[in-house]
C-alpha cells in the first residue's frame, strides 16, 4: 500500500461494497478522502486534474460513459464539479448485477443539485470521513474500545498514550490533518491556519458561486471558535460578533456564510437526541455548534498549545470538540451516531452514542479533576434518571470522558466509567 495507514473508515468502505453499487464518501478537504480511496479503487478518474479538466466537463455532458468506464471499484474524485454525473452512475448501477461499482469523493455539496433528478435511493450509500482521530494519529493507546464498552468491558486499569494537557493542547491546535500529523514541532500546527486561508480566501464562496468577503468569513468563523459546544443561533453569534468584533451581520447574512462552511463540511453540527423520557420536560432540538475539527478553532482563534494553557475554559471547550471528533470517528467504525441532550430544565448531555440495534451510552467530556469528574458523573445520573426505561433500553454505559488521567476505571459506587480519551478506541 505504499506507505499507507489504514483508516478506521477503511473497514467501513470494505463492508459498504458489499451493500451498495455506489458510495458517496464526503467529508472535510485534506482529511484524507482520496488517499483512502486510491487503496480500494482499482480505476481511477481525476475530475479536477488540471490538465485534464475541461476534457472531464465536457465527456461527463456528452459522453459519460467514457468517464465512468474502467475496472470497478471505480474512484470518481471530485465527483462534485459534474453533478449531472449523479444520474449516469445511478443508471449504470440499475444495470448491473453487481455491488462496489463506483466511490465517489467530495469536499463540497454540490454547487448545481437541480443536474441530479434523481436521489440515488437503494443505489448509492452515502459515508462521512473525519479528520485523524488520535488513535489513528498514534496519541492512543486503544486499550478500552468504544464497541467493548457496549458489551459490558471492565476497562479498569486501561492506561492511555497521552494524558498530560500540554500533549493534549497541541494535539488540539494541530487537529487530525493527515499531513500534520505526520509533521514534529512548531510546523505541525501550519496546515490547520493554511485551510483556513484557503476557507476565507477561496472556498466559502466557491462552493455556491456567491461572493463573500474574507475579513467578514475569518471574523464569523473567529466567533464561531468562541461559541464551540453550544447551541448558538444567529441573534447568539451576532452579539457575540457586536461584542467582539468590529461589526455585526444581519442574520440572514450569518445563516448563508454558515450555510456555505456546512456545503464544504469546515462546520459539523450536532444533532439533537430526543430519548423517551419520565416526564414531559420538553427536549431542545437545537444542533450543537462544532468544527468539523478542533484545529480549525484555534486557527479562528489565533491561539496555540501555550495559550491554551494559559486559557482552562477555552482548553475546555476545544477539547469537547476533539472529542466529539473521535466519538463520531469510532461511533462510524460501528454504523453508530453521536447526538447532544439539552432538555428545558437545563440539563445537557455532551454526547448520546447510539448503535443500529438501539443500544447506546451517555458521555459527558471534562479535561479531568476530581471535581470536573464529579460534575460529569452527576449529569449523568441525572439524565439517566429521567429516562423511561420502559419505552427503552437503560444505557449500555455512562462515561466521563477526560483528558487527563493515569488510567482508566469504573467507579465502584455507580458504576460510571472515566476513561481519558488517550486510551479510546473504536
Amino acid at each position: 500500500m505504499n506507505g499507507y495507514k489504514k483508516r478506521i473508515l477503511d473497514s467501513v468502505l470494505e463492508r459498504r461494497f458489499k451493500t451498495a453499487g455506489a458510495i458517496l464518501l464526503e467529508g472535510i478537504k485534506w482529511c484524507g478522502k482520496t488517499t483512502t480511496c486510491e487503496q480500494l479503487a482499482k480505476s481511477i478518474i481525476y475530475m479536477d486534474e488540471p490538465e485534464k479538466r475541461d476534457h472531464n466537463l465536457l465527456m461527463a455532458r456528452i459522453r459519460p460513459s467514457e468517464v465512468l468506464d474502467g475496472k470497478s471499484p471505480r474512484l470518481i474524485d471530485e465527483w462534485q464539479i459534474t453533478p449531472i454525473l449523479w444520474d449516469a452512475i445511478r443508471y449504470k448501477v440499475d444495470h448491473s448485477d453487481k455491488r462496489g461499482l463506483f466511490l465517489l469523493t467530495g469536499s463540497a455539496v454540490p454547487a448545481n443539485e437541480d443536474e441530479m433528478k434523481h436521489s440515488g435511493t437503494g443505489r448509492f450509500a452515502w459515508v462521512k470521513m473525519h479528520t485523524m482521530s488520535l488513535y489513528e494519529s498514534g496519541e492512543s493507546s486503544g486499550e478500552v474500545s468504544l464497541g467493548a464498552l457496549f458489551d459490558g468491558m471492565d476497562c479498569t486499569g486501561a492506561h492511555p498514550a497521552v494524558s498530560q494537557l500540554p500533549e493534549i493542547a497541541k494535539a488540539i491546535c494541530r487537529g487530525g490533518w493527515p499531513v500534520a500529523c505526520e509533521l514534529a514541532g512548531e510546523e505541525s500546527l501550519d496546515p490547520a491556519f493554511d485551510y483556513l486561508d484557503a476557507v476565507v480566501k477561496r472556498d466559502i464562496s466557491k462552493v455556491d458561486g456567491v461572493s463573500r468577503n474574507e475579513d467578514r468569513a475569518r471574523r464569523l468563523m473567529r466567533s464561531y471558535a468562541r461559541l464551540q459546544g453550544t447551541q448558538a443561533t444567529a441573534a447568539v453569534i451576532n452579539a457575540d460578533l457586536a461584542s467582539n468584533e468590529t461589526s455585526s451581520f444581519d442574520n440572514d447574512t450569518v445563516y448563508s456564510y454558515l450555510n456555505a462552511l456546512k456545503r464544504i463540511f469546515a462546520v459539523e453540527d450536532m444533532p439533537a437526541w430526543c430519548p423517551n423520557l419520565r416526564s414531559k420536560t420538553p427536549v431542545r432540538t437545537s444542533d450543537t455548534r462544532y468544527f468539523a475539527d478542533p484545529s480549525i478553532a484555534t486557527a479562528a482563534l489565533r491561539i496555540g498549545p501555550k495559550g491554551l494553557m494559559e486559557d482552562l475554559k477555552t482548553f475546555g471547550y476545544l477539547f469537547e470538540t476533539m472529542a466529539v471528533r473521535d466519538l463520531r470517528v469510532y461511533a462510524d467504525a460501528h454504523l453508530g451516531d453521536v447526538r447532544h441532550y439539552h432538555d428545558a430544565s437545563g440539563l445537557e448531555c455532551d454526547a448520546a452514542v447510539s448503535l443500529r440495534d438501539g443500544r447506546y451510552g451517555l458521555v459527558e467530556i471534562k479535561l479531568g479533576g476530581a471535581p470536573l469528574i464529579e460534575h460529569g458523573a452527576e449529569t449523568l445520573k441525572k439524565l439517566a434518571s429521567r429516562l423511561d426505561t420502559t419505552k427503552m433500553a437503560k444505557p449500555s454505559f455512562l462515561m466521563v470522558l477526560t483528558a487527563v488521567g493515569d488510567c482508566a476505571y469504573t467507579r465502584p459506587d455507580d458504576g460510571i466509567i472515566v476513561c481519558p480519551i488517550g486510551a479510546l478506541k473504536p
